[in-house]
């Protein structure tokens, strides 16, 4: 399930790399699968399913055995993903992995991580065989800062807390592990990369690798929040989420764990690579805001 995600998608590739039978269930099944183009190359079976259709996913788990489950974080996760697995068991899937969420608790002070802690005890409760893995943060979503990266600045509410990010094609490869049965049991496992960087030392590393100043603006927890609402035009819950995981590594400060090493045998994507791979999307546009170096918002 979320074949067009990013943690999907890097799951979906990472399948098809290893030869495995797969099926990629999407709402919107006639449009593109990011990295799915042409006729070449091996290609996934293309199923519509929606979570809160019940009647599209079990046709869409019909035949299949495994099931790879995530869903993007929002006020209805819990219910679409406990409908999701019911039916899972009910269809004859033998092994669910879910993507959750790290400080996955039943009194985590982030809401999703609540969510995520439910929908776990769930497959508990149901007895179905599954593996939980609990990546931290996405290395993917800096794409989503580029515009603000370009024109120089970096918001946030971290102070010099350490964040750990993990590439999602490293979580693509450790879930096409478990869903293969390539030795993974049942978790959770923490995803990281091989380090924890704060922001301002994010900050340092984007300038290294775009050229051009970019700095760290440190907001109080409240202004942060105002600021997803009024000017990234988040939803309310999602200003939420974010405010609370930038509070929840100040309150516990991260470490990168081991576990992509001891489950693929190899190291996992560094940042820097990330970075670098990504440089041109950081830098600013020609003429544009922040097209000098030090520019900013």
């Amino acid at each position: 399930m979320g074949a067009t995600g990013a943690t999907g998608n890097a799951v979906l590739h990472s399948l098809l790399a290893l030869g495995a039978p797969v099926r990629a269930l999407t709402r919107t099944p006639h449009a593109p699968i990011p990295g799915i183009t042409g006729t070449h190359g091996p290609r996934p079976e293309v199923r519509y399913a929606d979570a809160a259709d019940a009647g599209s996913l079990r046709s869409a788990f019909e035949g299949a055995t495994r099931l790879f489950l995530a869903m993007a974080n929002g006020p209805a996760q819990v219910e679409l993903e406990t409908r999701a697995v019911d039916i899972a068991a009910r269809s004859g899937i033998e092994h669910v992995v879910k993507i959750s969420a790290p400080a996955a608790e039943h009194d985590s002070p982030v809401a999703v991580s609540r969510g995520h802690h439910a929908v776990e005890q769930h497959l508990r409760a149901l007895g179905v065989s599954h593996t939980v893995l609990r990546p931290y943060a996405f290395m993917q979503n800096l794409l989503r800062l580029a515009p603000g990266i370009a024109r120089g600045v970096i918001l946030g509410a971290m102070a010099d807390a350490p964040c750990n990010y993990v590439d999602c094609r490293d979580i693509g490869d450790v879930a096409a592990a478990a869903l293969t049965g390539a030795g993974t049991g049942t978790g959770p496992y923490a995803l990281t990369g091989p380090e924890a960087v704060s922001h301002p030392e994010l900050a340092t590393r984007l300038s290294t690798v775009t050229g051009h100043r970019i700095r760290y603006v440190n907001l109080t927890p409240e202004d942060f929040r105002e600021h997803l609402v009024r000017r990234a035009h988040m939803p309310a819950w999602l200003a939420d989420h974010v405010t609370e995981i930038q509070q929840l590594a100040v309150a516990r400060p991260e470490t990168p764990t081991d576990t992509v090493v001891r489950l693929l045998g190899r190291p996992p994507r560094t940042l820097d690579a990330f970075l670098h791979e990504n440089r041109h999307r950081f830098r600013p546009q020609a003429g544009g805001p922040g097209s000098r170096p030090g520019g900013s918002v």
